[in-house]
C-alpha cells in the first residue's frame, strides 16, 4: 500500500506545480523561468524539513512515502528545469542559462540547509 502514499502525494503536488509556476511566470515579462525556479526551491525547503524531521522527530515512513517521494517529486521538476535551460541557450539567452543552473543549484542547496537547520531549530 506504500504506493497509495505517492499517489496522494502527487495527485496534491503536481497540480500544485502547475498552478504555481503560471502564478509565478504570469506575474514577471522575463524569458527566465521563474516559475519552475520557485517549485524546485519550494520543493527542496519541504524536503529538507522532512529530512530534519525524519532525523529529529522519527517521522514515519509512511510521511517520507506522502511528503518526499509523492508531494516533493511530483513538485520538483528537473526534466522542465533542464529543458527550460536548454530552451533559454538555444535562443541566445546563454548567460540566463547560466543563471538558471548556478542559482537553481545553489539556491535548492542553501533552500535544503535551511529546510533541516528549521527542523533542528523546532524538534532537536
Amino acid at each position: 500500500m506504500n504506493w497509495l502514499l505517492v499517489i496522494a502525494g502527487a495527485v496534491v503536488g503536481a497540480p500544485l506545480r502547475y498552478l504555481t509556476d503560471r502564478a509565478v511566470q504570469q506575474r514577471h515579462d522575463t524569458v527566465f523561468p521563474w516559475g519552475t525556479f520557485a517549485v524546485n526551491i519550494v520543493g527542496c525547503l519541504v524536503l529538507g524539513v522532512l529530512t530534519g524531521a525524519v532525523t529529529y522527530t522519527g517521522a514515519s515512513h509512511a510521511v517520507q512515502l506522502l511528503v518526499g517521494t509523492g508531494l516533493c517529486g511530483a513538485l520538483t521538476t528537473y526534466s522542465t528545469f533542464s529543458y527550460e535551460t536548454l530552451r533559454l541557450a538555444e535562443s541566445g539567452a546563454k548567460f540566463l542559462a547560466l543563471v538558471n543552473v548556478i542559482g537553481s543549484v545553489t539556491a535548492g542547496l542553501g533552500a535544503v540547509f535551511v529546510g533541516v537547520t528549521l527542523a533542528e531549530a523546532l524538534w532537536g
